[in-house]
């Protein structure tokens, strides 16, 4: 057998094998063995089987359309080389499929662990809800999370090209597992959500040009607010998490931020997040600006006493001292911003809600200690809200707090899956219906 022979003969069974490992690839819904109140939305399991399907019926094509072209090329002389360099092109579309099925794999498999999988279905609901916002501004996408190591979280919006081409079919959130299951996830949960929430009514590019504006015509404020527009994406996404968990939110973050004094005072250029001191600042300002209250400057205080900025050399200072001096100003402009996609409303107009002030939030926890079930009629986020609240009052200890969030989770878990399964089953009944008029 000659060497081209060979080389040909090798990369035809590579092919083939590489067939065989992708038909190996099963749907999730007959490999994962999650409890039914565990498992992610029909809409959200369809849009991401689909895209599979899609990318392995894609590959499937390549790779016996390779096959054919070996046969061919063969005979008409084409060298092992040429062959080559298509099999490694063939080869680098094979391992993005896998990428992709591993990606949603990491999501779905905790779905499996006992507890946690029903916990993360309702962390699912509460990013639902935290999602939802009335108006029809927008037609939200599906949302599942999962957790992972570490202490920060991160989001792969929907709608958002994939590594390898494709656009993902639903939001994934991951969430640190130090945070289960505690207040802090609502936080860090609802700030994943706002960047998708964000980026479907484009509010940091509709704010972008205020904030060059402003860079202008205040230029004795140059520094502070160029920074400000450089650390948007994230401050959009904190004010969106204020607006829906109220307090929980910046008590959440400090938790998050409370590092060694040298990261919380470190400013960093390259760094799309704000300095963890100034972030906790505005976000009690922010707090501020959508639901009045001396706790914000109470937490503003605590924050301020627990990392002094005395020690600092002076043109740091200086530059805090900016920050903090236009921190009110800033937090103005964004809660008063009326983006085109709200129709000439502004955002406080929108996000802001009465019953998350923080004296109605105090009202309803008096009401739950008397009747806890009254816990499982509200929204999830206002739930977080209302026990955040309660919390920051120091008339909820942590103990409690976990242990009421651990069950809230589970059954919002098993209502959307009733919900769900309820749905499912009227709709057999509608089409049969429709058929006899």
């Amino acid at each position: 057998m000659t060497v081209s022979a060979a080389a040909f003969r090798l990369l035809a069974h590579e092919t083939r094998g590489l067939l065989t490992r992708l038909a190996r690839i099963r749907p999730f819904a007959l490999v994962e063995s999650m409890l039914p109140a565990a498992g992610i939305s029909p809409i959200a399991q369809t849009g991401i089987e689909r895209f599979l399907m899609g990318g392995r019926r894609a590959l499937r094509a390549q790779a016996r359309a390779y096959l054919g072209w070996l046969e061919v090329a063969r005979r008409a002389g084409a060298t092992p080389a040429q062959a080559q360099r298509r099999m490694a092109l063939l080869r680098l579309t094979f391992n993005t499929v896998l990428g992709q099925f591993d990606m949603f794999a990491d999501a779905l498999t905790q779905r499996s662990e006992h507890e946690t999988g029903v916990w993360l279905a309702g962390l699912d609901t509460v990013a639902a809800d935290a999602l939802e916002l009335p108006g029809g501004y927008y037609t939200a996408p599906p949302v599942i999370c999962y957790l992972d190591r570490g202490v920060g979280a991160a989001i792969r919006r929907a709608r958002t090209r994939l590594p390898g081409g494709g656009e993902n079919p639903v939001a994934i959130i991951r969430l640190p597992r130090e945070r289960m299951v505690g207040g802090g996830i609502a936080s860090s949960l609802v700030h994943e959500v706002g960047h998708q929430a964000a980026a479907l009514l484009d509010l940091v590019n509709s704010l972008r040009p205020i904030l060059r504006a402003l860079q202008t015509t205040r230029s004795s404020e140059r520094v502070a607010w160029a920074m400000w527009e450089r650390w948007l994406s994230e401050i959009v996404a904190d004010m969106w998490s204020v607006s829906r968990v109220g307090v929980s939110s910046t008590m959440g973050l400090m938790s998050v931020v409370s590092l060694p004094r040298a990261f919380v005072l470190r400013v960093s250029m390259d760094d799309p997040h704000p300095v963890p001191w100034v972030r906790v600042n505005l976000s009690c300002a922010i707090g501020q600006a959508l639901y009045p209250h001396p706790q914000w400057q109470l937490l503003a205080r605590v924050w301020d006493a627990m990392y002094p900025l005395g020690r600092l050399d002076p043109a740091r200072l200086r530059l805090f001292e900016l920050l903090h001096s236009t921190t009110p100003a800033f937090a103005s402009v964004l809660v008063n911003h009326r983006p085109k996609s709200l129709r000439g409303r502004s955002l406080v107009e929108v996000l802001a809600s009465p019953e998350r002030q923080p004296a109605r939030l105090t009202a309803v926890f008096k009401k739950w200690r008397t009747a806890p079930a009254l816990a499982r009629s509200v929204p999830p986020t206002l739930a977080f809200a209302v026990l955040g609240q309660a919390r920051a009052n120091g008339e909820l200890v942590p103990e409690v707090e976990s242990r009421l969030l651990r069950e809230l989770l589970a059954f919002w878990a098993l209502r959307s899956n009733l919900n769900m399964s309820a749905a499912c089953a009227q709709q057999p009944r509608a089409a049969a219906a429709a058929q006899t008029v």
